[in-house]
């Protein structure tokens, strides 16, 4: 079965196609031929992904499902939450939100983080939520290559790697969107939804 996950975020799609296999294919908004920039002005994850999945549904009446991910790091009230992306300003610029969270954490034992994801589903004009956690900590420095926005930084319970660290396949087994993409999958496929 096809399914839209309304985001052009390359990485997110494989991250999430690689979490649910190959049950579900997923196609991103430009693979769909959707050529649109969905805001996300809420202040929780569940808000935003609600907008992006009702935007998709709502203009073009297509099942899809959008996701919304923080990194919440408890010392710092859930700071930088759901305005990750823009922790350092509007630009988006992942090394300058790395920088900004690291220099408010100079000096702090206490590094406990967790990432949470939100996906919002909707089918048939229904709306479904599922929520995904990895708990964990933030590294004293960036590490690794791969992956993307706080990945460099975040190290999960029961590793000594960051999530940057690691090949898709070790992410996976620790993974926030992977938790949340296994109860969407299983969703699914209670729901015998037609090719």
């Amino acid at each position: 079965m096809k399914l839209i996950f309304a985001t052009n975020n390359a990485h997110k799609i494989a991250e999430m196609q690689a979490g649910i296999g190959h049950a579900f294919e997923l196609t991103g908004l430009r693979d769909a031929g959707i050529n649109i920039d969905i805001p996300e002005p809420h202040n929780t994850l569940e808000e935003n992904a609600s907008e992006k999945s009702w935007t998709i549904y709502r203009q073009f009446g297509i099942n899809c499902f959008s996701e919304d991910t923080g990194l919440e790091v408890y010392v710092l009230g859930g700071e930088p939450g759901v305005k990750g992306a823009r922790y350092a300003g509007e630009d988006r610029d992942f090394e300058s939100n790395i920088e900004k969270l690291l220099s408010k954490l100079l000096g702090v034992k206490d590094r406990s983080a967790r990432f949470r994801t939100i996906i919002s589903l909707i089918i048939e004009g229904k709306e479904y939520f599922f929520e995904g956690i990895c708990e964990g900590s933030i590294g004293m420095l960036p590490a690794g290559t791969s992956g993307f926005g706080y990945d460099a930084i975040f190290v999960p319970d029961g590793s000594s790697k960051t999530f940057a660290e690691m090949s898709l396949e070790e992410k996976n087994r620790y993974s926030h969107r992977k938790k949340a993409g296994d109860k969407l999958e299983g969703f699914l496929q209670q729901m015998h939804l037609p090719a």
